[in-house]
């Protein structure tokens, strides 16, 4: 089992930093890193956050770094680990935007981008953006095809409910092929469908063995539907934290998880190296 890592960066991490800790994490061998998207923070919401009994986010955040911005930097300072977006929240951006910022990241560091995909939870972030927050899930999949065909497409065009494109140029293409792996997150019936459709991953979050159990349960039979197979898709995982323990490392590893994604949340390079180590050291013991 692989072993990858959560970072955000925000107005607290010097762009030396964020340099040097792509650069270290690599260095001591994780496989990937992986950084989350929020454009809006609101000091007062009433959408609810999935992964808190309160429905409210940890720490209270005010902002970060765009994740394909701040995943382009660090492939400046790194030349083998994979960057991750853990997640993109895919249906409140323009896809024509969002397939360029991929195409060109994926150029950029060789082919090592893996897109990470969600909808979105926080309502109130859809409405300042202009974005419908109904058929979040619908807009998602058309923003899909739409970036399919920037990516894939000598000449590109798509006409759809919420987009349409004339044909057009968009170039580079990606380097990998056909495009970057789509792995898309979320725990929801609906959410394990779109990676059955559409996904070459799927990332569970706040999970712990039961919870790994029941969801791939639910997506062997979703992927049988679609002719598929367990073993045609990764899975990556981030562990609850009652789970990140050797013995319910070792359980995922058994249940055939592919990735383990862990955090290690830092603001100078010092403290990073430390969590990365401890971070390292349980994952391998």
């Amino acid at each position: 089992m692989r072993i990858g890592c959560q970072i955000a960066f925000n107005e607290t991490t010097s762009p030396q930093y964020i340099a040097e800790a792509g650069a270290l994490l690599e260095e001591l061998g994780f496989d990937s890193i992986w950084v989350p998207e929020h454009v809006l923070f609101f000091p007062e919401y009433t959408s609810k956050y999935p992964y808190s009994p309160d429905g409210k986010i940890s720490g209270n955040p005010k902002g970060m770094l765009d994740p394909l911005l701040a995943l382009t930097f660090i492939a400046a300072s790194t030349r083998n680990i994979k960057l991750c977006t853990g997640i993109c929240l895919v249906p409140q951006r323009n896809p024509v935007y969002t397939a360029k910022q991929v195409s060109d990241l994926d150029f950029l560091s060789g082919g090592r981008f893996e897109f990470g995909i969600g909808i979105g939870w926080q309502k109130e972030e859809f409405e300042a953006l202009g974005v419908p927050w109904a058929d979040r899930a619908g807009r998602t999949r058309e923003c899909i095809e739409v970036m399919k065909t920037l990516w894939c497409d000598e000449i590109s065009s798509h006409e759809g409910q919420y987009f349409h494109l004339k044909p057009a140029y968009q170039y580079p293409k990606p380097v990998q092929k056909p495009h970057p792996p789509l792995i898309f997150g979320g725990e929801s019936k609906a959410a394990l469908k779109r990676v059955a459709t559409l996904g070459q991953g799927w990332y569970g979050f706040n999970m712990t063995p039961e919870g790994l159990e029941k969801n791939l349960e639910s997506l062997t039979d979703l992927l049988s539907k679609e002719g598929r197979k367990l073993e045609d898709i990764h899975i990556y995982l981030s562990p609850a934290r009652e789970a990140s323990n050797s013995d319910d490392l070792k359980t995922f590893s058994q249940m055939g998880v592919d990735q383990v994604i862990l955090p290690v949340f830092a603001r100078d390079k010092d403290k990073l190296r430390e969590r990365a180590l401890r971070t390292l050291q349980l994952a391998n013991s």
